[in-house]
């Protein structure tokens, strides 16, 4: 699997939710003994065994029964150390979401529709601005908590947690919530902001907020990104690029990044062609000198499912 990275023109990874402890002792191996660099490690890692699918929220910090919330931290400090294993940097994780279920799924399908910015839409998109608001204090408080606790063994380990921004608007935490939560861990090395690209282009495309302005004022926070693209308005983990004048603007993003932190592309298992890949990164170098580093670009590693 790492071999495969290496061929595509990476030379750094990071290891994925869902990847079997199975994979574990082959992985560390490579690491090793090839040298090759693990920048982040994504939560749950290794996948818990009686998952029957991947899924890196099959436990949520948010969830109402005290025995998945026990579980979602136990998992999580397992791939904490797993990452220092593997010597990542970063643990990068998702805290959860609120009761509400489906609301963004209802706004991309209007959008889809050719609906966007109507009055139903914008009348669908208070709504659910409104109920978000109503849910999110209820979630916020424990999560600030548990991220506290999850710093402290982070710390020990020397493994910062990145807190990842979301596809929905629904889930933990939204933008308001993020920053509040940056604000109050401004002081602690161990904890920081975790971009996804094509999660916030999912967000910015309903409407819901504006790409570059979040990017800026996330920066001080950064730790890293996953990088892919979005087939308007919501298929995401495209290869950058692919999605033409609808996609992503990387070019007038990426000045506004710490270009200290790793980029790390997340494509979809269906992208199967090689070449594809290989000539986006290398249009990517081209346009992008400037994220350049020791390590020829970075690519999530894929869970054994994705291998």
């Amino acid at each position: 699997m790492l071999w495969e990275i290496t061929q595509l023109g990476f030379g750094a990874a990071e290891i994925s939710h869902g990847t079997s402890v199975s994979l574990l002792p082959g992985i560390l191996h490579w690491i090793e003994n090839r040298g090759m660099r693990i920048t982040s490690v994504h939560n749950f890692c290794p996948a818990p065994v009686e998952a029957n699918f991947d899924n890196p929220d099959v436990y949520e910090f948010t969830s109402r029964r005290s025995i998945e919330r026990q579980r979602a931290l136990d998992l999580t400090m397992r791939s904490l150390e797993t990452a220092a294993r593997c010597g990542a940097e970063v643990l990068v994780v998702h805290l959860g979401s609120t009761s509400l279920r489906g609301a963004s799924g209802r706004l991309e399908e209007m959008a889809r529709r050719g609906e966007l910015f109507s009055r139903r839409y914008c009348a669908e998109k208070l709504r659910l601005v409104e109920r978000r608001e109503r849910l999110g204090e209820g979630c916020y408080g424990p999560v600030r908590d548990l991220v506290g606790m999850i710093a402290e063994r982070g710390a020990e380990l020397g493994v910062r947690i990145g807190v990842e921004s979301r596809s929905h608007y629904e889930q933990v935490p939204d933008e308001r919530e993020m920053v509040r939560l940056m604000e109050e861990f401004r002081d602690n090395p161990w904890v920081g902001y975790w971009h996804d690209f094509g999660h916030v282009q999912r967000k910015a495309n309903l409407g819901l907020l504006d790409h570059a302005e979040w990017v800026a004022r996330m920066a001080p926070f950064w730790l890293g990104s996953h990088v892919h693209d979005v087939d308007w308005p919501a298929h995401d983990h495209r290869i950058p690029f692919s999605s033409g004048r609808h996609g992503i603007d990387f070019g007038g993003l990426l000045p506004l990044v710490p270009r200290d932190k790793p980029l790390v592309w997340e494509l979809s298992p269906r992208h199967t062609k090689r070449e594809r890949i290989r000539e986006a990164l290398e249009v990517w170098r081209e346009r992008f000198p400037q994220t350049a580093g020791p390590e020829p670009g970075a690519a999530r590693a894929p869970a054994v499912t994705k291998a």
